[in-house]
């Protein structure tokens, strides 16, 4: 197994963990805070000479509990400005299609972070991230089959959710 290269992992992963963050989150400044803390915390393993099977599973592991440790310094308040810049946006020109599906992507966003927190992570990881089962399944360290539920149950409760909102 070899050591950590902390250089070749900022390369290589900075934007997709970023990108993971940011949908985590909801909050671009968060989520650059985040992203800061799971490289430092990468190069702090690199020192002691941590090695790592699946780096990159590793490192949304790192990047997952990073947010979830700034959840709790929050005072549980996760700071979310926008996922959609909705309310900076003027829409009065904007076409009706747009606005409509401007409107749908912020009830999706809404409802995927009211969901539980491993089942937010896993499915960021899995749908948006593109992380197989087994990667999944190391970053929240538990089992693929659980990772693979996981997964399941943030899409069958997202279903109902916004199904529910479209018959109301």
């Amino acid at each position: 197994m070899p050591a950590l290269d902390v250089e070749a992992l900022v390369r290589e992963y900075a934007r997709p963990i970023h990108a993971y963050l940011w949908r985590l989150t909801g909050d671009a400044q968060v989520a650059e805070d985040c992203l800061q803390d799971t490289f430092l915390r990468a190069v702090r393993a690199a020192a002691s000479g941590t090695q790592v099977a699946q780096p990159r599973a590793w490192l949304y592991a790192v990047a997952t509990n990073s947010a979830r440790d700034h959840a709790r310094k929050a005072s549980r308040r996760l700071q979310r400005e926008q996922l959609l810049d909705s309310d900076l946006v003027d829409r009065s020109d904007a076409p009706p299609e747009a606005a409509a599906r401007s409107d749908q992507l912020r009830r999706v966003a809404d409802a995927v972070r009211r969901l539980p927190p491993k089942q937010r992570a896993a499915l960021l990881m899995r749908k948006y991230q593109e992380l197989d089962y087994d990667e999944v399944a190391a970053a929240l360290d538990c089992s693929p089959a659980t990772a693979r539920a996981n997964v399941y149950q943030a899409l069958r409760r997202l279903r109902a959710w916004l199904s529910d909102e479209e018959e109301a």
